[in-house]
């Protein structure tokens, strides 16, 4: 059994980000204002116990806009939709509210600019992830997805001196840099992003496990199987010499791991009180005491969209304090378009 001379390091900033907040924020609001069910496209963030909380509260989550009656409100979720889905969306009379990151916004403004411009444009990304499905879609006749160094040897685009690069927004630095240094040795003029797609958030966890992986020897990282970032955070862990296992709840955790001091953190669509159900139970295999370090304090909030603020602050639903502002905002934006 382990002795009080070891430490359960709590990795800060953890668990949700901006994106993620907002996202179920605007499931949650929509509940409130629309009243259930509301249908959300594809599972609002990857982690199941935000999916199945919202979902007892009348949220209905599916792949298919078929799914959705006609006049019904449906929201994007975080990782983005194609210009297909949306127009497919007004075509069918939906009410729909837009849930995507605006730093996966921000990418796809970047692939219709470089599109627009006449380049050939490198996604680099996991093929098969929503987020580059999504991506995909603003430009598909102009974007190639490469996913490996091997993916890049394999292009051959029309015009080496109008090749552009964007990225997922999940992956591991490490595993982007490779890709990028790659492309920029097979072609030597290829436009970059004006700032970094990988986002805040991303970094900043990948950042802290890289020092729960220098003070222990196990790490574990509470998150989806189906989150690419904490996928991510697995990978970064294991290639610093950690053991390093991903689970989704306290009772993924095999108690044969707890030796010496451990490591915690989460992906970025974990929420709190499940990290917290973890350290209770790494702390009943033992006695460990509990230090949590903070690389960086995370100040970032995105607004909730203007049209729901407006219908909110008309029925008497709460925004909260962060958004009064753009509540504010919303409603004198629907009186102008309405008056």
């Amino acid at each position: 059994m382990p002795d009080s001379r070891h430490t359960l390091f709590l990795a800060a900033p953890r668990g949700f980000c901006a994106g993620v907040d907002r996202a179920i924020d605007i499931v949650d609001m929509a509940l409130q204002v629309y009243g259930a069910p509301v249908y959300v496209r594809h599972e609002i963030v990857h982690n199941r116990h935000v999916v199945e909380d919202l979902r007892q509260r009348g949220a209905i989550f599916t792949d298919d806009l078929a799914d959705v009656p006609s006049g019904a409100v449906v929201i994007f979720s975080a990782h983005g939709v194609s210009p297909a889905v949306r127009a497919e969306a007004a075509a069918r009379g939906l009410r729909a509210l837009d849930a995507t990151c605006p730093l996966v916004t921000k990418v796809h403004l970047e692939a219709l600019r470089y599109a627009k411009q006449g380049f050939s444009i490198v996604l680099i990304g996991h093929r098969h992830h929503v987020e580059v499905q999504g991506t995909l879609g603003e430009a598909p006749d102009a974007i190639k997805i490469c996913e490996s160094v091997a993916d890049v040897e394999a292009l051959d685009l029309p015009d080496p001196s109008k090749v552009a690069y964007i990225t997922q927004t999940t992956l591991s630095m490490d595993d982007c840099r490779t890709v990028v240094d790659a492309l920029r040795r097979r072609y030597p003029e290829v436009r970059e992003p004006a700032k970094d797609d990988i986002c805040y958030a991303t970094q900043n966890r990948q950042n802290a496990v890289k020092q729960l992986a220098a003070r222990c020897g196990i790490v574990l990282v509470v998150g989806a199987p189906a989150s690419s970032n904490a996928n991510r955070l697995v990978e970064v862990a294991a290639q610093l010499g950690a053991r390093a296992f991903l689970i989704e709840s306290a009772a993924d955790i095999d108690p044969a791991w707890i030796r010496g001091d451990i490591g915690v953190t989460a992906g970025a669509s974990t929420p709190e009180a499940i990290v917290q159900a973890c350290v209770e139970r790494v702390c009943g295999l033992g006695e460990y005491r509990v230090e949590e370090f903070r690389l960086v304090e995370e100040r970032v909030m995105f607004p909730l969209p203007g049209e729901l603020l407006s219908v909110a602050r008309q029925k008497g639903v709460s925004v909260g304090a962060g958004n009064e502002r753009a509540a504010a905002r919303a409603v004198e934006e629907f009186r102008i378009r309405h008056h």
